[in-house]
């Protein structure tokens, strides 16, 4: 994500706990428009797990012919799968993302050298871990479909937080977190180092009028591709650690943990099936940031204190 960029008080007004809030908030709305890219992406990541390229069918064809491939086999409403689990992860996480960022910003990190990047890292882990056990929820369920369309370990079952925790206590909720926290760290930085520059890069060319949404968009799919090259392998090792079916201890059947998922994917599948999906992921982050953002800045302007009228 993209907050800020001046320094003092985070929200011009608004307080860090009122962050907390917009930030869910804006989070929900963008999800409700990019969920349909999360399902796909999902598939396409899953498919061909552990099977070199060329061995296993492939149901899911790029974006958009997966797009297809979802209706047919679960309907419009299948492109909605796993939709609430999304919405209270981007809840969760964007709310304590924002939170974070915003106390960063209070405490003067983001006027150091590298400090918006570090300070965006961080906050994203931290929002990754709290949403963790929705994120884990989502892929499930994203991941189920007609058995002739599978792709991945279908769990084959109404999965909530509670099932699992019934099964497999606390530390289940929080399995595959070792994948996420590293993604969504890896993503912040990438997207806040190359996010304002692409912008301004995109009003030098005068493609669109400075300070427009439409500039804003613009900027945020040109940074889109330096994120998706580098969170793109992380995405992968995250939906895999979520997705892999468990022994009843809760041990991973397949991977031990993010390294070991990593060498896995790169020895039996290749470097390239460490960006399985990448266009879904692509096509989904500058539409997702935009969206965002959009939503927190009317928010918050909703909300800021206005000053009172002059004489």
């Amino acid at each position: 994500f993209a907050a800020p960029s001046s320094p003092g008080s985070p929200a011009g007004g608004v307080p860090p706990a009122a962050d907390l809030v917009l930030g869910a908030a804006a989070g929900c709305m963008a999800c409700v428009l990019t969920n349909p890219l999360e399902v796909v992406k999902t598939r396409l990541q899953l498919q061909g797990e552990l099977r070199a390229p060329g061995t296993y069918p492939r149901p899911y064809r790029g974006v958009l012919r997966a797009v297809g491939a979802v209706c047919r086999a679960d309907g419009l409403r299948g492109l909605q799968k796993g939709l609430a689990a999304g919405l209270l992860y981007q809840g969760l996480m964007n709310g304590v993302r924002f939170y974070c960022y915003s106390c960063a910003l209070d405490a003067g990190w983001t006027g150091w050298t590298g400090g918006t990047v570090v300070a965006g890292a961080v906050a994203g882990a931290v929002g990754a871990f709290v949403g963790s056990p929705a994120y884990l929820v989502k892929t499930h369920l994203q991941a189920q479909t007609l058995s002739a369309m599978a792709v991945g370990h279908q769990h084959n079952h109404e999965v909530s937080g509670a099932d699992i925790y019934r099964q497999h206590g606390v530390a289940g909720l929080w399995r595959g977190v070792s994948g996420a926290v590293p993604r969504v760290a890896v993503g912040s930085a990438a997207q806040l180092a190359t996010f304002a520059s692409a912008k301004d890069w995109v009003c030098q060319h005068q493609w669109f009028g400075e300070g427009s949404w439409a500039a804003v968009l613009a900027g945020g799919m040109v940074s889109g591709v330096a994120v998706a090259v580098t969170m793109t392998p992380f995405d992968v090792v995250s939906t895999r650690l979520y997705n892999q079916p468990v022994e009843a201890d809760g041990t991973g059947k397949l991977y031990r943990g993010f390294l070991d998922c990593f060498a896995q994917i790169s020895s039996k599948e290749g470097l390239l099936g460490l960006y399985k999906g990448i266009g879904a992921v692509y096509l989904r982050l500058g539409p997702h940031t935009v969206l965002s953002l959009f939503f927190w800045d009317e928010l918050r302007r909703m909300v800021r204190p206005q000053p009172p009228p002059g004489p």
